[in-house]
């Protein structure tokens, strides 16, 4: 059990990618005070919390329903994390994320905070990927949901630590730490589309 949560915990950190989040964070609450950068981290990780427990929850299902395999799903899961990987690699997802800011402060944590800074297409398909693949595992179930917890307790730890450290905050290490999450994320999309051919044939 501590290895799948191990596991869980790893890729949600990678796809979630907190550290990556930082430097944007810090964007888009420029000019707000401590008190206020605070606030808008809080509700922005409650919010894609429920956001990707509910793909969590019900992502299977809707999945059924609109009679998509779960090894289509997991194909095309792997090559969206690998596009990812590959802009992470050579800084295009900072710089895209940059652009799709929006200029207006009032709410600023649903939009882009929690959606799509957290609660990204990678989170999300990752959060049904692992769901699905446990099953009808309801531990594998509760340790995921568990994992995807820890995760955004941790997102908020680091928004908080940031806050408070910002002034010496060096770029270049968040941006190598960026690239290093990518390689990572880059072996974890090749591994599900690899799983998604196995099984379909």
């Amino acid at each position: 059990m501590t290895e799948i949560f191990i596991q869980y915990l790893i890729l949600y950190f990678v796809v979630i990618d907190p550290i990556g989040t930082v430097p944007l964070f810090i964007v888009v609450t420029k000019g707000l005070k401590n008190n206020d950068k605070i606030r808008v981290a809080f509700e922005g990780v409650i919010i894609a919390t429920l956001v990707l427990l509910f793909f969590a929850i019900f992502g299977s299902y809707l999945l059924k329903y609109l009679g998509i395999s779960f090894n289509a799903f997991t194909i095309a899961g792997g090559i969206i994390l690998f596009i990812i990987s590959l802009q992470m690699l050579f800084d295009i997802r900072t710089e895209r994320r940059k652009k799709s800011i929006n200029e207006k402060r009032e709410s600023i944590s649903i939009f882009p905070i929690a959606i799509p800074l957290l609660a990204g297409p990678a989170a999300i398909t990752s959060v049904i990927l692992a769901v699905s693949s446990a099953g009808e595992n309801y531990s594998s179930f509760i340790i995921n949901l568990i994992s995807l917890t820890v995760v955004m307790i941790i997102c908020l730890l680091v928004f908080r630590i940031f806050i408070s450290f910002q002034k010496y905050i060096n770029e270049k290490i968040i941006n190598i730490f960026s690239r290093v999450i990518g390689i990572i994320l880059a072996a974890l999309s090749i591994q599900y589309i690899l799983d998604g051919i196995k099984s379909f044939f």
